[in-house]
């Protein structure tokens, strides 16, 4: 924890003040507040109070894990900023009405910070509309990943959501296709393939790829064909070829 603040140093907010004015001012950046655990305040208890209200998550921690993130006088509260600002779901989706790619992009927890930043980049290279972004146990748009996106993350909505499963049902509603990229039989080739628009694209965890749960809301399954010595690719260049391809599908019509 010590290396992310230090790697992400302009992406805290520290001590109890700053934290409740900007839970208060701009909850969107708000990604998530670490509180101490068994310090007894009431300034901590309204900022408890606030990020409810506000739907914000927060983590009560030990003493020795608060001075790992920060070794200064934190008073016993950290918030972790994503500058730009998260959105909602509804804007995401309402940004693919104008896109000239109009494709979401959701990453099924994504760990690496260097692969979102990486896929942000690509999609604000072919003009996808924005992410959907898990709130837990997916990389944070902090430092690296801003390194790696070269820009792309503070020019792109990133829709965080509590539960992405749900979120892709609410995509179907709205008339989107949501497609998800698998390993193995009863796929569709990526390379011929005729995709469907709007339409949400599905990356998974770069080890487990993506949670049953979630591959089911998938209305269609593709699989990139590796004929060559090497079986697996790393998710932001399988990423990168099948947002090409999505695009390559728009341009021709």
């Amino acid at each position: 924890m010590k290396q992310d603040i230090d790697e992400d140093r302009g992406c805290w907010t520290v001590g109890r003040k700053p934290v409740q004015e900007i839970l208060f001012s701009k909850p969107e950046q708000v990604d998530l507040v670490y509180i101490q655990d068994g310090v007894r305040s009431h300034a901590l208890e309204r900022i408890v109070d606030v990020c409810k209200s506000q739907k914000v998550r927060y983590r009560k921690v030990s003493d020795a894990e608060m001075r790992r993130i920060h070794s200064g006088n934190h008073q016993g509260v950290l918030a972790r900023i994503f500058q730009p600002g998260f959105t909602n779901m509804a804007a995401v989706l309402e940004r693919a009405a104008t896109a000239p790619l109009p494709l979401v992009l959701a990453l099924d927890q994504v760990q690496d910070p260097g692969n979102l930043g990486t896929l942000a980049r690509t999609m604000v290279a072919l003009s996808g509309a924005g992410i959907i972004l898990p709130k837990n146990r997916t990389a944070f748009p902090g430092a690296v990943a801003a390194k790696a996106s070269a820009g792309a993350l503070s020019r792109l909505p990133i829709a965080h959501v509590t539960n992405l499963a749900r979120s892709l049902e609410y995509c179907a509603d709205q008339g989107f296709t949501v497609y998800g990229t698998v390993v193995g039989v009863g796929a569709e080739n990526l390379f011929s393939f005729t995709p469907t628009f709007p339409a949400v694209l599905v990356l998974g965890n770069e080890d487990k790829g993506i949670r049953p749960n979630v591959l089911k809301r998938c209305d269609r399954k593709l699989f990139i064909p590796m004929p060559g010595e090497m079986q697996s690719l790393n998710v932001a260049q399988a990423g990168a070829m099948a947002l090409a391809m999505f695009a390559r599908a728009k341009t021709l019509g």
